[in-house]
């Protein structure tokens, strides 16, 4: 009996390897391995889409015009202060100033705020702001604690004349 055909275990007795044990065990290695990465991308489609804004494409091709709104923004030279005030653990008061370049108060606006969180799209809120006063827009929220990226859009006419996006933290 070859020596190179057989591996001997702690008890002294010999066991052959034939060729259906390195078949089996070569099966059993690939599919371990298989399994795994099928694991692995079922996880990763299903807790990240992997997009950041839905219909990328169609914004992509609409880029030019979004530089040409963005010019036209800050051609307006409105001052906008916008402010996120806690009021208890759960909810915050959304707030945002809107005034021209002669500091007037804009008003007539439908103004809302999202608060979206950077990593997990099912997070995000939206909230239409109400007017309180000549040019200050607030509305309720409940937010969450953490990073966010709080984004307010004003409407005039259903047209969009103003859009901003700010990183913020939310205590």
């Amino acid at each position: 009996m070859s020596v190179a055909n057989s591996i001997r275990d702690d008890a002294g007795s010999r066991r052959r390897l034939t060729g259906g044990k390195v078949l089996a065990l070569l099966v059993a290695f690939f599919g371990l391995v298989g399994g795994v990465n099928a694991a692995m991308i079922y996880f990763a489609v299903t807790t990240f889409r992997g997009e950041d804004a839905s219909h990328a494409y169609e914004r992509g091709l609409a880029y030019n015009r979004d530089i040409a709104v963005a010019r036209e923004q800050g051609a307006r030279e409105w001052k906008v202060e916008a402010s996120l005030t806690r009021r208890s653990a759960a909810e915050s008061l959304v707030g945002v100033s809107l005034r021209d370049a002669s500091d007037g108060a804009i008003s007539g606006l439908r103004v809302s705020a999202a608060i979206r969180a950077p990593v997990d799209g099912k997070k995000d809120i939206v909230v239409e702001l109400v007017e309180t006063a000549p040019g200050r827009y607030e509305a309720p929220a409940a937010v969450q604690a953490g990073w966010r990226d709080l984004v307010v859009s004003a409407e005039r006419d259903g047209r969009e004349v103003f859009r901003s996006k700010s990183r913020i933290r939310i205590e």
